[in-house]
């Protein structure tokens, strides 16, 4: 018999929930025993009894859960005193962010932990059902741009009326990856005249087939890993970045950032000299403020006024839609455990030669199994 353990995320402005619903009903119907924690889904409106119908038992103790699990789905990264609770060998599946996180991977590592992190899962195409940083982003690209809008002082759309006409808002979106492709996909939609730029030349067409202006910047070789990413740019190349977009910044109503490095600093983008050649009123948005920002000025998980240039940095961007956002996350996790299930023994295998696992696996038998952050640690 497998236990699976499903808790509630302690971060109050997090409503999103690992399981929802119709996900735990998959799993019990694979033959696990479901463990939820009283509440879990009552941010995004799945109660207790949804949980009981699928299947599961509802746990009102927290140590329950972890003392009981052979698996654990989360979205986030466990606390130190839950690790120490975990039997050895369970099944943790979370994000962990183990680049910044050598503590904590450590301990998991001691305590015998095999831990996944979502932010690992490969980018390919047998992996790409279960890449949660792909499906929270998309989320997280619409909600920037309505974020925007709502603090905007005027409309996005072009409208003519019998006192005149009001020109399309101009948004600009810098980064083109999955977010910044949702980001520019609901601007449109809502009636801007929306430009981009990425540094991955390849990514124009996709830009293009929006319906957006693609901005071209010579800011010499550049190119992108080989799960999509941008790599990251020398300081001259920034340089360059920066100056060459300061003029569509500089008439842009909207500016939203989306240029993150996994297990890095992002680059500064946007300069405070910048910020000050736009129009009063203007919004950016940027979205790595809570790593180190792409804005100069932008406050983690606030919105600030800078010489009257409004800055949000509120992150949690995918959880302001928790519903949809857990829904996603939820199918995310099942399509992971559901790969590596033994329907005969109803228990999730650990292969180490698998490709999906060789990425994401962090921890496993005691000892830190993944490459990348080995020789990150090193």
């Amino acid at each position: 018999m497998t236990w699976i353990a499903i808790p509630n995320e302690t971060g109050p402005a997090d409503k999103r929930t690992a399981m929802t619903p119709d996900n735990v009903g998959k799993l019990t119907h694979a033959g696990a025993e479901v463990l939820v924690e009283t509440g879990l889904g009552a941010g995004c409106g799945y109660h207790d009894e949804l949980y009981e119908e699928a299947g599961a038992r509802v746990a009102g103790e927290r140590r329950e859960l972890f003392e009981k699990a052979d698996i654990v789905l989360r979205v986030h990264k466990p606390g130190a005193n839950e690790i120490a609770q975990l039997k050895k060998g369970t099944i943790h599946i979370s994000y962990l962010d183990p680049f910044n996180e050598k503590r904590l991977v450590e301990a998991l590592r001691d305590q015998r932990i095999s831990a996944i992190s979502m932010e690992m899962i490969p980018r390919t195409t047998r992996a790409q059902k279960m890449d949660a940083l792909s499906s929270q982003a998309s989320l997280a690209g619409y909600v920037m741009v309505i974020q925007a809008v709502n603090r905007l002082n005027r409309i996005l759309p072009m409208m003519m009326t019998p006192s005149g006409t009001i020109k399309p808002a101009k948004v600009f979106v810098i980064g083109a990856g999955v977010a910044g492709l949702q980001a520019i996909a609901t601007a449109k939609r809502l009636g801007a005249r929306v430009t981009a730029f990425d540094t991955r030349a390849v990514v124009a067409e996709q830009v293009e087939s929006l319906g957006a202006s693609f901005l071209k910047i010579n800011i010499g070789e550049t190119g992108q890993t080989e799960d999509g990413y941008a790599r990251p740019l020398s300081p001259e190349q920034v340089t360059k970045q920066q100056q060459g977009q300061a003029d569509e910044i500089a008439k842009s109503d909207i500016v939203i950032t989306t240029a993150q490095l996994f297990g890095r600093k992002p680059p500064l983008l946007v300069t405070r000299n910048t910020i000050g050649s736009m129009q009063p009123g203007s919004v950016i948005v940027d979205m790595a403020a809570e790593t180190g920002g792409n804005v100069e000025g932008s406050v983690p998980g606030e919105t600030v006024d800078l010489d009257g240039v409004t800055i949000i940095g509120s992150g949690n961007w995918s959880g302001q839609g928790c519903r949809d956002a857990s829904n996603m996350y939820s199918n995310n996790l099942f399509n992971l455990v559901e790969e590596y299930w033994n329907a005969e023994q109803k228990s999730f295998e650990v292969d180490l030669n698998d490709d999906i696992l060789a990425g994401c696996l962090i921890t496993h038998g005691g000892e830190i199994v993944n490459t990348t952050i080995r020789k990150h640690y090193a």
